[in-house]
């Protein structure tokens, strides 16, 4: 890996090594000398692979023992082999340095190795300075995916909880229906029931209508429950519980729901989806050898969509010969929407129903 921490510790050494080479040498350079180190460093600076690099430090290490000029140049070429897999063949890197050095005077040896040294601390720090930006990296994705998973929970956390509320608000509309029409309701037909006897066995024309006009007030009262009992009902019927009560009942073979609907569809549509299933799971159990079943509902800005799709083999059909199918084309189109039935990979309805103002 290529980082400003290497070009800057090479910059360092290669001047570090120059300024001894031109020191040491009493003013005589050898640009050939130069221009063979750039090469070397160079090459090893642009493969990554250490086989690679190790072959180049080795011939540069062979050229040296021939060469021993080029010795000033080691703790350069040496930056990069410092950390490799094969320090058993950095060895032969020795041999130059020995050579150098038994003809060489003692103090321009401890200054090749004084830089030589300068280098290997330059690379392990670099090296560990590398480590730790790539943990600081690993700990800022860590931290991104952790805060991407908490907000993923925290979204499903609302869901479920705003799905609670709303079964519980729908239940209990079921139940107050349920008592409005229990317990008004009857009392109201026994009134009724009561006026009407009373119309019965009175024999006074004016208290007849009385009675007539208390008896349509009862009826009129009557029908407002009655409606008002229907409306609550209707709303407390929930689509995405009536079909996972559906779905958990159908045992026939495997079963996949994917259910996308967050609002609450008007109640046509949602007696229209729950005939359908029903319907569609029915003929999955009667003519259908499919282990597979999904069902498939989505909310569009302008409509929704129901698709039941299985894996089973078909057979030839009509929608005009089942009496099952022709009532789910009837229902859909009842209600303006379109039904298409595919049977090129398994049986799949397909119905699309457009929102209601």
């Amino acid at each position: 890996m290529r980082s400003t921490f290497g070009i800057r510790d090479k910059a360092i050494i290669f001047v570090s090594c120059l300024i001894l080479y031109f020191t040491r040498q009493k003013g005589c350079t050898n640009v050939v000398i130069m221009l063979v180190t750039v090469i070397f460093a160079s090459f090893l600076s642009y493969f990554d692979k250490e086989k690679i690099k190790v072959f180049i430090t080795i011939s540069f290490s062979l050229l040296a023992c021939f060469v021993p000029e080029l010795t000033f140049y080691f703790p350069l070429i040496a930056y990069d082999m410092i950390y490799c897999r094969f320090q058993m063949l950095n060895i032969i890197g020795v041999i130059p340095l020995l050579i150098f050095f038994k003809s060489s005077d003692w103090r321009t040896s401890l200054l090749v190795m004084t830089v030589l040294l300068i280098s290997v601390v330059l690379k392990s720090r670099s090296t560990e300075q590398l480590r730790l930006k790539a943990r600081y990296n690993n700990l800022i994705d860590d931290a991104r995916e952790m805060s991407i998973r908490l907000k993923k929970q925290n979204k499903e956390l609302i869901e479920k909880q705003d799905f609670e509320l709303a079964n519980a608000m729908l239940n209990e509309r079921n139940r107050i229906a349920r008592e409005i029409h229990d317990s008004v309701g009857h009392i109201l037909s026994s009134a009724i029931l009561q006026s009407g006897a009373l119309m019965t066995i009175n024999r006074d024309e004016k208290v007849k209508e009385l009675l007539i006009n208390l008896k349509d007030t009862l009826n009129l009262a009557m029908d407002s429950i009655r409606a008002s009992v229907h409306q609550l009902y209707d709303e407390s019927v929930d689509l995405r519980s009536k079909i996972i009560e559906i779905t958990n009942s159908f045992t026939f073979c495997e079963m996949n729901l994917d259910y996308q609907i967050n609002g609450n569809p008007d109640k046509k549509i949602k007696y229209l989806f729950i005939s359908v299933i029903k319907e569609a799971l029915s003929n999955v159990i009667k003519h259908s050898d499919a282990n597979r079943v999904s069902i498939i509902l989505r909310e569009h800005p302008a409509l929704y969509q129901l698709i039941i799709r299985d894996n089973g083999s078909v057979q030839k059909f009509s929608t005009e010969d089942g009496i099952g199918l022709k009532n789910m084309k009837d229902r859909v189109e009842s209600l303006n929407g379109n039904i298409n039935i595919l049977t090129n990979n398994g049986f799949e309805i397909f119905i699309s129903v457009p929102k209601t103002e």
